[in-house]
Parts: structure tokens; C-alpha cells; sequence
């Protein structure tokens, strides 16, 4: 709270009647609140680009009487997906209208959030170019003529405790030890960038991911195959887009993740007549776009085993069919067009409805239900506007 009441008062010095302010993640949730005490009127948007917990959790947070409402001070709150927009709305109407939970008049009158679903995207087309270009570069030429014509599985995340790489190892070893005939054909390249390692959680996931990942090389390691290539660093954006379309199969498998882009970006440097294959998590956001993925619960071992195994063995018209369902959601909705989807949806103007015409929208007011034109980028989906007491 107080840092954000110092970067409002910062704002504050810069901030023009007509200008338009985009606020992002979790980190300024309250700014909005702290604006609008300075005076100012300005359309602001904010966007959540993490999950959004349902109320059943978020109303075990200390203060959280104080905090989410500081969220009906933006003019639109966008978030990655239908269900994270749900929650928020549940949260809203359930525990949303405590009275007397602001210090600040809310200078509009009219007292209107708007909430919204913009899925973030890639630049789909250009990191296909990029992935065609990178794959012929001597580093991708030497990874792949290292691997003897075996198979390769990639992974590429942050070492975080909510990637779940523990877990897809443990997937690994169960799909090594009941299908003796992959042993030997594949390699798994799982590149995981150290982080944050001076906290104690995040140091026990890279603990327990060495051990594993040890662990399942020493079991069913040969002189000749090593079966997991477990590496402590980042790479470039051109080399890990030549990494993933050199790879038959992406492990994308976050026991929560808001989006994941690391998905969206294997799908996208695919070659189109040769691709790959996605095993997604359901739990990602991605996950509600790239529905022709193996979509997998990662807290199953058992079952993204399976999916790896029918993976690799998938047919070229399987996977062509798969990769061409996918790539086409991702051109519809690109990187290059979600900017621009949230500010036309900011400065949209608001229609007013009674919310006597919505049934089951009570005590709040449904203002109006819009649904956002695909061809804009994304998925067509509704808008939902409430008048909330301030």
C-alpha cells in the first residue's frame, strides 16, 4: 500500500487529464485507488497476469476487505482467462459490497469496473521465421547431431516450485520404468534458469529436481545415452526457437501457471510439415486456447507418462492435423493485436442496462454484457460491467 501510494503520488506529477494509464499485475493492484484519491478521472485499465484465485481462497487473505476492492476503482480489469474472470466476478458479488471498505471517494459517479478475458499471445508468425532460420545455426546443428538421431523432448522454465518439474520427472521415471522400449530412443533437454535461489522454497525445488534428475540418469542411464540433459541456464530467445522446432515433443506442465508462453512459442516454431507435439497442463492458461494439445494433469505422473508415450509414437497426420488446429487459434490471436484489444475495449463506452433485465445479478448492478469481435484477436467472449458502491 504505501508503495503504490508513492507511485501514484509520482504519476501524479506526470499524469495529464487525457492521458490513458495501463496498469499491470498484481504488484499495483491498488494504484487505481490511490489515483483516483489524487483527483484524477482518467479511463485506467489494469490487467492480472497471474491466476486468479477463486473467493473460497482469496477471503483467507489478511485484509483482502482492503485489497481486492482497491480493484473497482480501475475502468476494466482484464485477465487471461474465463475462469480467472469468474472468480474475480464471484469475489465481487459475494464478498464485493462491504460498506465503508474505502477511505477514498471514487470521483466517477457513474461507479462502473468492466471485466474482461484478453489471453496474451506470441509473435506467431515471426518466431516461425525465427525457429526456420535458428534450427540451421551451427549450436541447434551440433545439439541435434549430439542427440544420434534420437528423439528430443524439451522443457524450458524457470526453476519455481509451480512449473511442477519435480513431478514431470517423476513422470519420466514411471514412463521409463514401464516402457522399456523408449529406453535409449529419446532424450529429454529440460533448460531451467535458476531462480530466486537465496529463498529457502526455491532453493528445496532445485534440490529436489537435482536429486531426481540424477536419480533417474544413474537408473537408466547408458554409456552411450544419458536420458535426462538437465541445464542451469538461460538461453537466447533465437537458440530455444530453433531448440523448439528441432523438438518431437514440448513437456509445458505448471501445476498453475496464469498463461505460459513457452507453450504458445513451441506450437508457433513448429515446422508445419513435420511438427511436433504439445503436452500442455490443464492448469496453465494456455491451456484454454490450445485445446488440440495432450492436455495432462500434472499432479498425475502416471498419466503424463502416457501422454509422452503417445507423443512420440503420434502419426505424421495426427500431428500435422494437432499442430495446424493449434497454430491457427495462435494467429488469431497474436501478441502484436492484445495491446491493442484492451485499450479499444478501455475506451469503449459503456451502454447502460437496469439490472432488473438480468436475473441472478443482484445486489450488484449488471450495467451491459458486450462480447469482444474476434477478427480483433481472440476468442469471442462477454464483458461483464457492474456498478459496485464506492
Amino acid at each position: 500500500m504505501r508503495v503504490n501510494r508513492h507511485f501514484a503520488a509520482e504519476l501524479h506529477k506526470l499524469l495529464k487529464p487525457d492521458d490513458v494509464v495501463w496498469v499491470h499485475d498484481y504488484h499495483l493492484l491498488p494504484l487505481a485507488r490511490e489515483l483516483r484519491g489524487l483527483g484524477h478521472r482518467n479511463r485506467v485499465g489494469f490487467f492480472h497476469h497471474t491466476p486468479f484465485p477463486p473467493p473460497e481462497i482469496l477471503t483467507a487473505l489478511p485484509s483482502h476487505e482492503q485489497l481486492i476492492p482497491a480493484m473497482y476503482h480501475y475502468d476494466l480489469v482484464g485477465f487471461q482467462t474465463e475462469v480467472d474472470a469468474a472468480n474475480f466476478e464471484r469475489y465481487v458479488a459475494n464478498d464485493g459490497t462491504i460498506p465503508g471498505y474505502d477511505q477514498h471517494p471514487f470521483p466517477d459517479p457513474d461507479g462502473t469496473v468492466r471485466i474482461g478475458v484478453f489471453p496474451v499471445g506470441v509473435e506467431t508468425v515471426q518466431l516461425n521465421r525465427l525457429a526456420r532460420r535458428a534450427a540451421q545455426s551451427p549450436f541447434v546443428h551440433e545439439v541435434v547431431r549430439s542427440l544420434a538421431d534420437r528423439a528430443m523432448i524439451i522443457g524450458v522454465d524457470r526453476l519455481d516450485y509451480s512449473k511442477g518439474i519435480v513431478l514431470r520427472m517423476e513422470a519420466f521415471e514411471r514412463f521409463l520404468a514401464g516402457r522399456a522400449y523408449w529406453r535409449g530412443k529419446f532424450t529429454d533437454v529440460q533448460i531451467t534458469p535458476k531462480s530466486r535461489s537465496e529463498i529457502r522454497e526455491y532453493a528445496d525445488i532445485e534440490r529436489q529436481v537435482d536429486e531426481a534428475a540424477g536419480r533417474i540418469n544413474g537408473a537408466y542411464g547408458e554409456v552411450s545415452w544419458t536420458p535426462i540433459r538437465y541445464v542451469n541456464r538461460a538461453y537466447s530467445r533465437a537458440v530455444l526457437a530453433g531448440l523448439y522446432r528441432s523438438a518431437r515433443v514440448a513437456l509445458v506442465t505448471p501445476l498453475r501457471d496464469g498463461m505460459n508462453l513457452v507453450a504458445k512459442e513451441y506450437v508457433s516454431a513448429q515446422d508445419a510439415e513435420n511438427p511436433g507435439v504439445l503436452i500442455l497442463s490443464r492448469f496453465a492458461g494456455a491451456a484454454a486456447e490450445c485445446k488440440a494439445a495432450l492436455l495432462v494433469n500434472p499432479h498425475d505422473p502416471e498419466s503424463v507418462g502416457i501422454a509422452i508415450a503417445e507423443a512420440l509414437s503420434m502419426p505424421l497426420d495426427e500431428r500435422r492435423e494437432r499442430h495446424d488446429a493449434l497454430f491457427q487459434t495462435l494467429l488469431g490471436n497474436a501478441v502484436e493485436s492484445w495491446g491493442e484489444h484492451f485499450l479499444s475495449s478501455l475506451m469503449r463506452p459503456v451502454r447502460n442496462r437496469l439490472a432488473s433485465d438480468i436475473p441472478g445479478k443482484q445486489p450488484l448492478d449488471f450495467v451491459d454484457n458486450l462480447e469482444i469481435d474476434p477478427a480483433r484477436g481472440g476468442a469471442a467472449h462477454d464483458q461483464s460491467i457492474f456498478r459496485v458502491p464506492c
